[in-house]
């Protein structure tokens, strides 16, 4: 839990992020036998750095609502690893094609093509299962687990980032106007990002009213994190980022920048920002770090 007044993002960032990385790297067994190069794969993508923003998030949301946040980490933990599968299957040549991530050679660069395409199948498959484990179940109820695995299983599929990436690859090259680039930002990335901190604050116990604002919270945060990303591709250093900046362009992405402007991006991201904070104004202090994560998407570097 995070103590009553003023939140330290840095320090609280770093805390949930050493808590997830310790679950995430003693998660899978040793690499021996048959399976060795899949598990490998798995955990080259998986272990290799990142802001871990999505398990924090489902943690943040426990949190707000006054849940325990060990409760809530089997799924903090999955989420993790169904961003990460899609993080392999978007580096792929029949996808975005890209060489690096987090500063690495991108799984297919290191395994091929056919160990990467499997190791993202098997992040994604495992990440179901680690929502039924005893870890989760000895401390939230069944309904409850059903419930959250539902907003997750739309999130992460057709009704969500699966469709926003099928809109993304058939956009490029083609003028768009702002409406599809927001559908494609709302399910692409926002859809896990509202799901991540949704799915905490109902296994945390919040009632209706508080999933709802924080539903609201999640899906501004989400597209906010979007238009962010789209400004870092034009603005940010390759160095820091750990990848190739300007790819979407090179690629004929469509992004907000691109449709209305860097200026009226940087309007509309601040915007939703502020509307995020406000859909929490029915929170305590315990929705603090909630608050610095909406405010730490438009200061972020990478």
């Amino acid at each position: 839990m995070w103590s009553k007044g003023p939140v330290d993002l840095r320090t609280y960032l770093r805390t949930k992020k050493a808590v997830v990385d310790g679950a995430l790297e003693t998660h899978f067994p040793e690499a021996n036998g048959p399976s060795s190069d899949l598990i490998n794969a798995m955990e080259y993508s998986l272990l290799a750095g990142g802001k871990r923003l999505r398990p924090i998030l489902c943690m943040a949301g426990a949190e707000a609502v006054g849940g325990n946040e060990t409760h809530v980490l089997p799924v903090a933990c999955a989420l993790e690893l169904i961003h990460t599968y899609s993080l392999i299957h978007d580096d792929l040549p029949s996808m975005d094609d890209d060489d690096l991530r987090r500063g690495k050679p991108t799984c297919h660069k290191v395994f091929g093509e056919a160990i990467a395409l499997l190791a993202g199948d098997g992040l994604l498959t495992e990440a179901f299962r680690l929502m039924t484990t005893p870890e989760l179940s000895d401390h939230v109820p069944p309904h409850v687990i059903l419930k959250t695995i539902t907003l997750i299983s739309e999130a992460a599929g057709y009704r969500g980032m699966v469709g926003g990436q099928v809109v993304d690859i058939q956009s490029e090259g083609k003028t768009l106007d702002l409406s599809v680039v927001e559908f494609m930002h709302n399910h692409k990335t926002g859809a896990l990002i509202s799901a991540s901190v949704a799915s905490g604050a109902i296994l945390g116990g919040g009632d209706e009213s508080q999933i709802k604002a924080i539903i609201s919270y999640g899906r501004k945060t989400g597209l906010a994190f979007q238009i962010s990303d789209d400004i870092l591709d034009i603005e940010g250093d390759s160095a820091t980022m750990g990848k190739e900046s300007g790819s979407d362009e090179k690629k004929g992405k469509i992004t907000y920048p691109a449709v209305i402007g860097i200026n009226r991006a940087k309007e509309v991201q601040s915007e939703l920002v502020e509307a995020s904070i406000e859909c929490l104004r029915v929170f305590d202090h315990k929705a603090e770090p909630l608050r610095q994560i909406a405010r730490y998407i438009v200061e972020r570097k990478k």
